[in-house]
């Protein structure tokens, strides 16, 4: 009778650890804030590092293209390539970081030293070949830090409060996108040699944002340890959670409608007829509306669901399609295109990965946050090489058209697979599920 009911005891202990790991474990209880200091460090590291990014991408395809001779067409395809590369390069990034405590920092720090190094790299790489292995290691650098660091803030926040954090870190990380273009062009006015000063300056803009990581983001997530360390086929067992396939599948299917965008700013452009001399200035428009909006509307998702918000997200990207589509021509146009633009961006950036790691297990929580990543940011690479050959076949508008109806189709379809019923047990369900 003792051994039975020891065994029942210890099946019953064993169903509650499986139930509790099913989902991605919160910080200690210790751990109050609505934004722990570790989101702020990381959000730190994310703007001095996009500072140097946006610095070099400035005056990289003026550099390429006038300096160099190399062809819009011919950088077009290289940055696509690179930024495939990117993408795949994710998914070892997040495997990496989940073979142990303190993984997804060591991770992070070597992608974020990858990148830093490129840099005073560029200084010595004259030559489109050379430019290019650069911007490889560069995107690899990218795609290794990507996972780990989304990892970090999941882990360090209470999971009510995840897309409040994701929505600190990607305002952050804006402000420096919006920052570094503004560095570069006055080190362009001051400098003699201008293009070789920008490269030099972003070095060592991008040394200080590893240091930074180095000394001020934990090692230890203080996360128990979940078991032996996940396999690759571990990871790649992780579509077959529901919850998390769902959400790769409605992330792939939004992400195969979303127009890049620099097709949008380009269509806008012609559309209202405005100045090239003001094209510049519609990304930074994107820019502070994302600013502005991604706290707020990642405060909205942990009220009102993540799912729904990514969803509401793309579309007010479909709001912003039919505007280009219409046939207005006033100034008031491209201001609301780019309100809504940014708008769409917060609603879905950093929502998708607070999202997301309500629905990973626990200890795989890189490898499930970049399978979700992977397959957004493929599809999208996917969606632009598609546009790019419409619109040489049959038109910008024609082809805006056509993505426009078949972002409304996609959407009605995420949102049936969204509310598809999740076949685990009622006991197994958490209160992290129904806010994803």
């Amino acid at each position: 009778m003792y051994v039975a009911d020891s065994r029942t005891a210890a099946s019953s202990t064993d169903r509650s650890r499986s139930t509790k790991a099913a989902v991605a474990p919160g910080p200690r209880p210790g751990r109050r804030a609505a934004v722990p200091g570790t989101v702020v460090a990381l959000g730190a590291v994310s703007l001095i590092t996009d500072v140097s990014s946006e610095m070099v991408s400035a005056v990289l395809p003026l550099y390429v293209v006038a300096g160099l001779g190399l062809s819009p067409l011919g950088f077009g395809l290289l940055d696509g390539i690179n930024n495939g590369v990117g993408a795949l390069v994710r998914l070892v990034g997040g495997h990496a970081a989940d073979r142990g405590d303190g993984r997804h920092k060591t991770v992070a720090a070597i992608g974020y030293g990858l990148s830093a190094l490129c840099k005073p790299l560029l200084l010595l790489a004259h030559t489109v070949p050379l430019i290019g292995a650069v911007l490889a290691v560069d995107r690899t650098g990218k795609g290794l830090r990507t996972a780990p660091r989304d990892a970090l803030i999941s882990l360090a926040t209470e999971p009510e409060h995840r897309g409040r954090a994701f929505g600190v870190h990607r305002a952050m990380d804006t402000t420096g996108a919006l920052l570094g273009p503004l560095v570069a062009f006055g080190v362009l006015r001051l400098a003699v040699d201008g293009y070789d000063a920008v490269f030099a300056v972003s070095a060592c803009v991008a040394a200080l944002g590893v240091l930074v990581l180095l000394l001020f983001v934990p090692g230890r997530t203080g996360v128990p340890d979940p078991g032996p360390r996940p396999s690759l086929r571990d990871s790649a067992a992780l579509l077959r959670v529901p919850a998390l396939r769902r959400l790769t599948v409605v992330a792939v299917l939004l992400g195969l409608t979303t127009v890049s965008d620099a097709f949008l700013y380009l269509l806008l452009q012609r559309r209202l007829d405005l100045p090239a001399h003001l094209f510049p200035l519609l990304p930074l428009g994107t820019a502070a509306a994302f600013l502005l909006l991604a706290v707020p509307l990642g405060s909205v998702a942990d009220r009102l669901g993540r799912r729904r918000l990514f969803l509401a997200g793309h579309l007010v990207l479909l709001a912003g399609y039919g505007l280009v589509l219409a046939p207005l021509h006033a100034g008031w146009v491209a201001v609301a295109v780019l309100v809504l633009h940014g708008c769409f961006y917060a609603s879905t950036d950093g929502v998708l990965a607070a999202a997301a790691a309500g629905t990973v297990p626990a200890g795989q929580l890189g490898a499930g946050l970049a399978l979700v990543g992977t397959g957004q940011a493929l599809a999208r690479f996917g969606c632009s090489l598609a546009f790019g050959a419409g619109w040489s076949l049959w038109g910008g508008h024609t082809v805006l058209a056509v993505a426009a109806g078949a972002l409304a189709v996609a959407a009605v379809a995420a949102t049936l697979l969204i509310r598809l019923p999740d076949p685990r047990a009622g006991e197994s369900r958490t209160a992290e599920e129904h806010t994803v």
